[in-house]
């Protein structure tokens, strides 16, 4: 068995994948393995795929027989992976040197279910360090103490599930795995289930992943129907939630998370093609009806009074079932 398996999916990023490639080969080890997956991708990038699977430690070339979008090719990669560990990578994203093996060291003196890196934003030459948003480091705590409180961001509003690594036990226990087809906001149910079911976790900092941003192929700057995906991702974070024995606890935090999404897309909706603008109208009028009215004035109660006006506006809409 493998000490760690990295899931790393790969769509259209024939730019951007030799630098991926390169740090997977600056992070090898011989117990280490690299689950490649095409994800049907129509450029140069299959030909650098099987040229890795050839020449870098450890890589497996899986190809997908038709496009699934991000969960579910992270979905392939998961349900072949043998190691005793597991870690994720984008295709577009790189390591730094070294960035595995530090993070595998500490996962394994603290003995948790899963540990939270801080990591590195690229934007052009511009590059910030975006901190996990956890107070203690390299202490081993229970997982629902980084959901809370409601009025701030936490462990839930950091979901990126490459700004980490994870036991095995989880992926046994079903935990691991992403909601099929979903094509953006894909994170969002998973790290919330990861926080409320898991038993332990911690903060270790280590900002060793650089993630692009601002690029074509991400999928933040996707303006079709796709976006709209983030609508089904919060539905399922606010039913799993309402099924959680600390309900009243936790969906507050939900609630507000939902509000504040919905509220980033609905404020910059000019970017949208007309249709898709409706659509995405209708479908957020929808949502905000379908959560608990009183939960949902708190929420906006809470808000700054420009992005409330708006959300309140969309409130009074009629979803139009038939779009969502």
């Amino acid at each position: 068995m493998p000490k760690l398996s990295v899931v790393v999916p790969f769509y259209n990023v024939q730019t951007y994948a030799p630098d991926a490639l390169k740090s997977l080969e600056l992070n090898a080890r011989e117990d280490f393995e690299f689950l490649l997956v095409d994800d049907c991708s129509t450029d140069g990038t299959p030909a650098l795929l099987e040229r890795a699977a050839r020449e870098l430690p450890g890589a497996v070339h899986l190809v997908r027989d038709r496009n699934g979008g991000l969960a579910t090719a992270r979905n392939t990669g998961l349900d072949a992976a043998r190691g005793e560990y597991l870690a994720f990578l984008d295709g577009d994203d790189w390591l730094a040197p070294g960035h595995l093996a530090r993070t595998l060291a500490a996962m394994e003196a603290l003995g948790c279910d899963f540990v939270r890196t801080d990591h590195v934003t690229v934007t052009g030459r511009t590059r910030a360090v975006r901190h996990v948003p956890y107070g203690p480091q390299l202490v081993p705590a229970d997982p629902r103490a980084g959901i809370l409180p409601a009025t701030r961001s936490t462990c839930v509003d950091y979901p990126y599930a490459w700004a980490g690594m994870y036991h095995r036990r989880l992926l046994d226990q079903g935990l691991l795995h992403f909601t099929d087809g979903l094509r953006t906001a894909e994170d969002r149910p998973w790290i919330w289930r990861l926080h409320r079911r898991a038993r332990s976790f911690a903060a270790v900092g280590q900002p060793g992943i650089f993630y692009r941003r601002g690029i074509s192929t991400s999928l933040t700057q996707i303006k079709d129907e796709r976006q709209l995906d983030f609508i089904r991702a919060f539905d399922q974070v606010l039913d799993d939630t309402a099924a959680d024995p600390d309900v009243e606890l936790l969906l507050p935090k939900a609630v507000r998370t939902y509000c504040a999404i919905i509220a980033h897309h609905a404020g910059s909706i000019e970017r949208f093609e007309p249709p898709v603008a409706e659509k995405l109208r209708r479908m957020s009028a929808g949502a905000l009806q379908r959560m608990p009215p009183e939960l949902l004035d708190q929420a906006l109660d809470a808000m700054d009074p420009a992005r409330s006006t708006l959300l309140r506006r969309l409130r009074r809409l009629r979803s139009g079932r038939g779009a969502a």
